[in-house]
């Protein structure tokens, strides 16, 4: 019998990383029909979607939506609003911009989010978004959701 020793390392390093990365995708495309499906088109990569509410006047930045695009889905991975333009309507126009991009002009059938419990799940739920999940205490003492909502 061959014993075989490993060290296990903590030091950031990336290109194991990106060869882990790598080596992991290799793996779940060759066991997800819908992944294999994905190689070599245009949806298997991320598009980025961005959003932005700008003064006329000044360009200072009122708010914006940072995300992208993949697999029919949008991923909202940020939506702000200055707190001067809260209350107006602002964050639901930009959220609705880009789900009208993706579902549009991407082919997008569903759109996904993260929030907590103190930013804006209840504002999301008004736009048509259901929460999928809730994980507790992530970080302690808050509750991290995950919303999910068809596009048309």
């Amino acid at each position: 019998m061959v014993c075989r020793m490993f060290r296990l390392e903590t030091e950031v390093d990336k290109a194991r990383r990106d060869l882990l990365r790598t080596r992991l995708r290799e793996t779940n495309t060759a066991a997800s029909p819908v992944l294999r499906a994905l190689r070599g088109t245009p949806d298997e990569r991320d598009v980025p979607l961005h959003v932005w509410a700008v003064n006329d006047r000044d360009d200072a930045l009122a708010g914006g939506l940072v995300g992208y695009t993949w697999a029919s889905w949008l991923h909202v991975t940020y939506l702000w609003v200055d707190e001067r333009h809260r209350g107006r309507g602002m964050g639901a126009r930009l959220l609705s911009k880009a789900e009208r991009i993706a579902a549009r002009d991407r082919g997008c059938r569903a759109a996904r989010l993260e929030t907590w419990d103190f930013q804006a799940p209840r504002f999301y739920e008004k736009q048509g978004y259901e929460v999928a999940c809730a994980v507790p205490d992530y970080p302690p003492g808050i509750t991290e959701y995950l919303l999910t909502k068809r596009l048309r």
